[in-house]
Order: C-alpha cells, then sequence, then structure tokens
C-alpha cells in the first residue's frame, strides 16, 4: 500500500528554488533515505511533507489523501522528529510520553510502556531529561513519534548524538519496524 507519495514538488523562497520537482513515493514497509550534503533541501522536503512549509508547487499525498485537502487527516498517522526532539528538559522522560499522549486520542498507558520500551529507555525514563545524553533525548523523540501507532515515520538526521551501539539498535529498530508494515523516510 502507497502510504506517501510526494509529486512533483518546489519550493521557492524569494527566487531562489530551494526544491525542483521532487517526486518519490514510500510504501508499506519500506525504509527510503535521503542523502546529501548540508543545503542539500532534506529537512525542507520532510518540512513541506509535514506542512511546516508551505508548498510552492506539487502535491503531497498521504494515506490516500491530499494534504492541501484534508491535512489533518492526512497527516493524523505521521509520526515524525524534525532536526532535534522537542522535550521539557524539567520534566522525565515519563513524564514527557505522557503530555504528549494527550495529543492523540486512544493512547493509554500500556502504549506508553510498550515505545520505552521499544526504544530502550526502561531504565532511566523516570529520570529529567536534563540528565539525558543527547542520544538518549533522540530515543525519546522517537519513542514521542511512536506513541500513536503511526503507519509513516519521518526521521530528520535520527542518529544524531548516538553511539555506534545506538545506531545498530536503531537501525534494528527501524528495520523491525518496517516489517510490521510502517513506511519510513530518513
Amino acid at each position: 500500500m502507497e502510504i506517501l507519495k510526494v509529486e512533483n514538488l518546489c519550493k521557492k523562497i524569494g527566487k531562489r528554488e530551494i526544491l525542483k520537482n521532487v517526486s518519490f513515493s514510500i510504501h508499506s514497509g519500506d525504509i527510503m533515505a535521503f542523502i546529501g550534503p548540508n543545503g542539500a533541501g532534506k529537512t525542507t522536503t520532510i518540512k513541506c511533507i509535514l506542512g511546516l512549509q508551505k508548498i510552492t508547487r506539487g502535491k503531497v499525498t498521504i494515506n490516500g489523501m491530499d494534504t492541501q485537502k484534508k491535512f489533518v487527516q492526512a497527516i493524523d498517522r505521521v509520526g515524525c522528529i524534525v532536526e532535534s526532539p522537542d522535550v521539557y528538559l524539567y520534566l522525565t522522560g515519563m513524564e514527557n510520553l505522557k503530555l504528549q499522549a494527550r495529543m492523540y486520542k486512544n493512547v493509554v498507558v500500556d502504549d506508553i510502556l510498550r515505545v520505552v520500551e521499544l526504544v530502550g529507555l526502561e531504565n532511566r525514563i523516570h529520570d529529567k531529561v536534563s540528565k539525558y545524553s543527547l542520544g538518549m533525548r533522540q530515543r525519546l523523540g522517537l519513542a514521542i513519534a511512536l506513541l500513536h501507532s503511526p503507519n509513516l515515520l519521518l526521521l530528520d538526521e535520527p542518529t544524531n548524538g548516538l553511539d555506534p551501539e545506538g545506531i545498530k539498535d536503531l537501525r534494528i529498530l527501524l528495520k523491525r519496524l518496517a516489517k510490521s508494515g510502517v513506511g519510513i523516510l530518513i
């Protein structure tokens, strides 16, 4: 099943064309990676898909819905981390997850415990986030992105701050998610 379809996506800032006719699609279980130098438009593409930046031209369809016509419904099953995860440093990891869980319908305590285990934060979830390493904050951000069981995951540089073991664990997790039908754009 096609989860994400990007057609001829263009983004201009002033007279400068940042994105020019970007097209691709992601199906259930796909893992697709954007690779390129800084300033190539990777983050801008993700922001346009998520509605964080206005599209100049082109079309984005998520779960069969045009994001420009039915944005709320289209984005409903999308999880994301753009740049660095936004978390409250003065709260614990668990408090951050509970706060975020309130944003979604039907997310219960079992869902929170599932994502904590999935990202490997069981031993530190009750610590203040200010005590977390950058890699642990990335894991918490991923847990937040997974709270509502999305079928599309958009991750902007998810390995930032992860040590080699953390990168290996993330790869294993992403493969597991893809096997369960999640489409992933990195």
